[in-house]
């Protein structure tokens, strides 16, 4: 393939096209390195080109050319996913549509936005009209939504809206399809499925239609625990309170808070802390439920006052990983979709306490509240960490493997026939990120 001369097919279209390797290598990256597995099968994967798409036409542009050459692509926004969702596995172009950042409208209960808009912009924009997003990812500051929608999947406000699967949470898509002569598909409530957390493999986005929560007064804590196991039940206690409006509730097992540098302060050796982001209305009905369950609340904040130091959702999700990994770059986690009780908690606990630190957040999951598994493993090797997979699976906790850059690979369940058929219907010459969904 010459191309000095498809760059140069591109810019003649008005394109923005990147040709400096460095550039190019970074903008074909993401977070995998969290994993050990993945940053070795990765390694030297990166985009022939890279162009950026300022508006829906630039994009249909990019979908031509690489239509007529056969060429790859693969859709990026910011890059913060961590399964190497936006690295192109046989090169070609990398299509960032980042530039695309236009909220198009903003009202009571509604946005719909462009997807390179950042999720932290949306969601202040969002709040000066007394409104905010349901579910936001630790990553929110710098994350897309386009990029939340295809490579993500819950975050902050998972305890109330569970996932971005679930009905209602996304209510429509606008995707272009990779074909000769591209459509302009509008997919509203079930038909938007295929394309939500699909590592663009099914769909150019370049609209998103997104609900909107009533936006509340939000205080935020930590209570510290003795042991797991109590910090366990307040967590749930505290998930299952009809009278009190949460937002966030992770547990974060001993010895996780010491990689948090910034709330160093706060932390004894051998404490296990439940973060939180509760309504402010509720808080003395939190406080007590706090006491009577033997917690100690050792941090709170208001974290809409001025001067605010640390932000706690920065702190959960997979903000977790990330802060213990620059501390002990040896760690990586897993993802446990989910524990089915404390018992089997306690029960992995003993089989791997020199490997494992539980992280677990509080979500509901298909209308139950659920323990959601990030643990941190402290790694050795694959096969070890296979086995450590296995444990738990046998054990009925099931893993969303996060060690694998395939769709199927990293699901809980098989991907449905309908994924796959809707594939086959807007990329039918499999150019839109090949290997992630098939081969």
């Amino acid at each position: 393939m010459d191309w000095s001369a498809i760059a140069a097919l591109l810019a003649a279209e008005g394109l923005e096209v990147i040709q400096d390797p460095q550039q190019r290598q970074k903008l074909s990256t993401d977070y995998a390195h969290f994993s050990p597995i993945l940053t070795e099968q990765l390694r030297g994967k990166q985009a022939d080109l890279v162009v950026l798409a300022r508006s829906e036409a630039e994009a249909i542009a990019v979908i031509l050319c690489c239509v007529a050459n056969q060429i790859p692509l693969t859709v990026r926004g910011a890059g913060t996913g961590n399964y190497g969702q936006c690295v192109p596995l046989q090169g070609g172009i990398v299509l960032d549509l980042s530039p695309m950042q236009r909220i198009v409208s903003l009202e009571a209960g509604r946005a719909v936005v462009e997807p390179g808009v950042k999720l932290g912009k949306l969601e202040q924009q969002a709040k000066q009209m007394g409104w905010e997003l349901r579910l936001l990812p630790s990553t929110y500051q710098t994350a897309t939504v386009g990029g939340f929608v295809s490579g993500g999947s819950t975050g902050m406000g998972a305890v109330n809206y569970g996932t971005l699967f679930d009905p209602g949470n996304v209510q429509s898509l606008t995707v272009l399809t990779m074909e000769a002569e591209p459509q302009r598909l509008v997919l509203a409530g079930e038909a938007a499925q295929p394309v939500i957390h699909g590592y663009g493999t099914n769909g150019i986005i370049t609209e998103i239609t997104l609900p909107l929560a009533p936006a509340l007064p939000w205080q935020e804590a930590v209570v510290s625990f003795a042991d797991l196991s109590a910090a366990i039940a307040f967590a749930q206690n505290l998930a299952n309170q009809d009278g009190i409006v949460s937002k966030e509730i992770s547990i974060q097992g001993h010895p996780i808070p010491q990689y948090f540098s910034s709330l160093k302060n706060y932390y004894q050796p051998g404490d296990h802390w439940v973060m939180v982001i509760v309504s402010a209305l509720d808080w003395l009905a939190f406080t007590e439920l706090a006491k009577s369950n033997k917690g100690q609340i050792i941090f709170e904040q208001n974290p809409q006052a001025p001067g605010k130091k640390v932000n706690l959702i920065e702190f959960n999700w997979n903000h977790t990983t990330l802060l213990a990994r620059a501390m002990d770059s040896s760690l990586t986690y897993l993802q446990v979709f989910f524990y089915q009780d404390l018992e089997q908690i306690l029960t992995l606990e003993k089989l791997f306490q020199d490997e494992i630190m539980f992280h677990i957040e509080m979500m509901r999951i298909q209308g139950a509240m659920c323990l959601a598994g990030f643990p941190l493993v402290r790694f050795t090797n694959g096969d070890r960490l296979e086995e450590i997979m296995a444990a738990h699976q046998n054990l009925g906790a099931r893993i969303a493997n996060p060690h694998t850059y395939s769709l199927a690979g990293g699901s809980v369940q098989p991907l449905p026939e309908s994924q796959l058929m809707f594939k086959r219907q807007v990329d039918p010459f499999n150019l839109l990120n090949p290997g992630k969904l098939t081969d």
